[in-house]
């Protein structure tokens, strides 16, 4: 069964953020569009590109209303060291969850079991608390935070325009489509 339009699971967790520790639940997630990214582990290879692509892009996120949350099954302790000791890292101003019992990578469906590492899952969540979009990577390939913010923006969008949908790289302000029995065939 797809975890697409399902409720997140509860959780309480502790994120390093802001250089506090903070607690971070699925109340949180709620009441705007939230973003949550796995990634293996702290202090690795493909994790602080991403990480810092995400960094980089995070003003434009914040821009469309998204919070964004990084999950690792380390401790809020390892985010912090991390924090303080990586250049990439440290330009981080989002929260770097701990998940050292793996509840969120299982209930995200992302733990690998025999590693107790999570693998490279983003799920978009809409006010609601619902995933309106997955993507899973295999860990040895990193994703991209522009291609993240152009789904966002579509799964804002369709949800704000009922009966529209949007194509195959769609951006804000390009048009969009209205299934209809005239639309059958003609794309």
């Amino acid at each position: 069964m797809s975890l697409i339009n399902t409720e997140i699971k509860p959780f309480k967790a502790t994120a390093y953020h802001n250089g506090k520790f903070v607690p971070v639940t699925h109340e949180d997630l709620k009441g705007k569009w939230s973003v949550i990214v796995f990634y293996p582990a702290d202090f690795t290879f493909v994790c602080p590109t991403e990480l810092g692509d995400l960094a980089d892009h995070y003003d434009e996120f914040q821009k469309i209303g998204v919070d964004l949350y990084a999950v690792s099954t380390d401790t809020h302790f390892a985010h912090k060291a991390w924090h303080d000791t990586s250049d990439t890292i440290s330009r981080v101003r989002y929260p770097l969850i701990g998940d050292p019992t793996a509840t969120l990578a299982r209930n995200f469906e992302v733990l690998i079991e025999e590693q107790g590492l999570a693998l490279r899952g983003t799920f978009v969540i809409d006010p609601a608390g619902r995933i309106k979009t997955i993507e899973v990577h295999d860990n040895g390939i990193g994703r991209d935070a522009r291609e993240l913010l152009r789904k966002v923006t579509a799964a804002q969008y369709v949800a704000s325009h009922a009966g529209e949908v949007c194509p195959a790289k769609w951006t804000p302000g390009a048009p969009t489509l209205a299934p209809s029995l005239q639309l059958v065939g003609k794309i």
